[in-house]
């Protein structure tokens, strides 16, 4: 029994990153090719998963995440929040600009964690919950790299506030997180010295996390 309830448990979370990792959701029949089991199988992991309000049925019969994902993501940012907070207090410190801690959350980054400099007279306010377009702005487009594999650090110019300045670089290797860690200035970055710092803050905020 405990085996059995074991290879139940194992089916069920695979079926749920299946169904994470197709943005057009699945099928029964293409959840049962990939998990290697038979539709009815499937049928009774993803009514456990609903019943929980992890995954759901669209119209057209496919399986989606369902909302209670999003309650387990939000309980999630706190805890990654804290784990980085030590990492951006020191790259705001070091370069004297706000640093933070940026999240995909659908089509949209979200800053989760933000620290400001505490000796400067003037900096960037950004506040924890701003929220912009994925694809624009250094952050987002960092989020972006990383989920195609890509290191290194990106850049922006006023692109999300007038005479902002941001550097970002993606937190890779923490499964299920796509992040990125960045600052943001009031003045043109000295980016050899800022983006090695911001890509060695990622670093660090992945191995925290890890």
């Amino acid at each position: 029994m405990p085996g059995e309830t074991a290879q139940t448990l194992d089916r069920g979370l695979r079926l749920l990153t299946l169904v994470a990792d197709a943005p057009s959701g699945l099928t029964i029949t293409e959840a049962a090719d990939r998990l290697g089991v038979g539709r009815a199988v499937v049928y009774r992991l993803a009514g456990t998963l609903a019943d929980h309000g992890m995954i759901r049925r669209d119209r057209a019969g496919r399986l989606r995440l369902g909302p209670g994902v999003l309650h387990l993501a939000r309980r999630a940012q706190p805890l990654v929040a804290d784990a980085a907070l030590p990492a951006l207090r020191r790259l705001a410190e070091e370069l004297g600009a706000t640093a933070h801690l940026t999240v995909a959350d659908g089509g949209e980054a979200l800053a989760i964690a933000v620290v400001e400099p505490s000796w400067t007279q003037f900096h960037v306010a950004y506040r924890t919950g701003s929220r912009h377009a994925i694809d624009r702005g250094a952050a987002g487009r960092a989020i972006m790299a990383g989920r195609r594999g890509e290191a290194g650090y990106l850049t922006s110019a006023g692109e999300l506030q007038p005479g902002a300045y941001g550097a970002a670089a993606p937190v890779l290797g923490v499964d299920g997180l796509e992040a990125s860690v960045g600052v943001v200035s009031l003045g043109p970055l000295d980016l050899p010295r800022v983006g090695p710092r911001v890509i060695s803050a990622a670093t660090d905020i992945a191995t925290a996390l890890s």
